[in-house]
């Protein structure tokens, strides 16, 4: 079997995806002209073209405009929805989404709205296909701690829906220690945590990560490997590291994929995964990253195997879940 034909029939776990970053620009046209929002692309490949990011910020300005349309429970719906459809085409039978309410309660929209609108996407997903789902609630880290705080009082009436808490948006000049406090007041509600760190941030930005917010997986992770004592504590605790390699291209954080260090880390032992991360704004689905990745790297099948029983083992699925996966996975020659 070809590297592409297996990585088609594989079936994946996706770790790192943030559901704003799946909005491909036919789609916010089209909630755009429902809601009656101005946007200041006047066509879809307008959108497309300024995709041209030089940085995590660049980024996270059009990323912040795009949300902006989201206005209703439907929006939320449809958005998920697309998504999950492409977890369908690509084999994607288990997703944990990140969601970044501050995005839209800073606006005026509800966590309600927010929540509801996804929640009721990945339910029909799992009716109609039988792709399972989990939600991970993000918080901003360029906002303030405060911010955060009300955050999560806000997603109490919802906890037993949302499995995990995170942190994401621009890394630089604001470590996971700015929210220690807050990451604790989760843990004691009876939030998984995880963390983005490692990305533009450097390796102390992972340490503060293991060491204050008591993570379960690192978001990137990839600067990992410049800290010899750190990568020796990644391996011996199994922390998984929730790799987008499509991202980390478009982001400059390697100038070419062949440069990227995801073969490197799995050769030492690291539970490294591959993702997507806002995939309308980095140009591939969770396949599209695999099929480049291994292009690129020279992956071998088993490689390949691997990262996808890690992304199941690096999961929050059940036990019973994720051996049933892992059978599957071994049993493809």
């Amino acid at each position: 079997m070809n590297q592409l034909d297996l990585i088609k029939k594989l079936p994946k776990a996706e770790l790192h995806l943030h559901i704003e970053g799946t909005f491909e620009p036919e789609l916010m046209f089209e909630i755009a002209r429902r809601n009656k929002v101005n946007i200041r692309f006047k066509s879809e490949e307008e959108i497309r073209q300024a995709y041209d990011f030089h940085n995590l910020q660049s980024f996270l300005d059009i990323y912040y405009e795009g949300a902006g349309v989201l206005l209703y429970e439907r929006d939320f719906y449809d958005l998920t929805m697309a998504y999950l459809k492409k977890c369908r085409e690509d084999n994607v039978v288990h997703t944990e989404i990140f969601f970044d309410p501050q995005t839209h309660t800073d606006r005026g929209v509800s966590f309600d709205t927010v929540f509801k609108g996804i929640h009721a996407a990945l339910k029909d997903a799992q009716k109609e296909w039988g792709i399972t789902g989990h939600m991970i609630m993000c918080f901003l880290r360029h906002l303030s701690e405060e911010s955060a705080f009300k955050t999560l009082t806000e997603s109490l009436p919802y906890k037993n829906h949302i499995i995990a808490v995170g942190l994401d948006s621009g890394e630089v000049g604001h470590p996971p220690s700015k929210f220690e406090r807050v990451f604790a007041a989760a843990i004691k509600e009876g939030f998984l945590t995880v963390a983005h760190a490692g990305e533009e941030g450097p390796p102390s930005y992972i340490w503060e990560a293991l060491d204050l917010l008591k993570v379960k997986r690192i978001d990137h992770g990839v600067r990992a490997l410049e800290d010899a004592e750190l990568m020796k504590r990644i391996i011996a605790e199994k922390m998984p590291l929730t790799v987008c390699p499509l991202s980390n291209l478009k982001l400059k954080v390697f100038n070419k994929l062949s440069d990227h260090n995801l073969k490197k880390l799995l050769h030492q032992g690291v539970k490294v995964t591959v993702n997507s991360d806002d995939p309308a704004y980095f140009g591939g689905y969770v396949n599209q990253n695999f099929i480049e990745t291994a292009e690129a790297l020279d992956l071998s099948a088993d490689e390949i195997k691997q990262i996808a029983v890690n992304s199941f083992e690096a999961s929050f699925l059940s036990i019973e879940e994720k051996a049933k996966w892992l059978t599957i996975i071994e049993a493809i020659k």
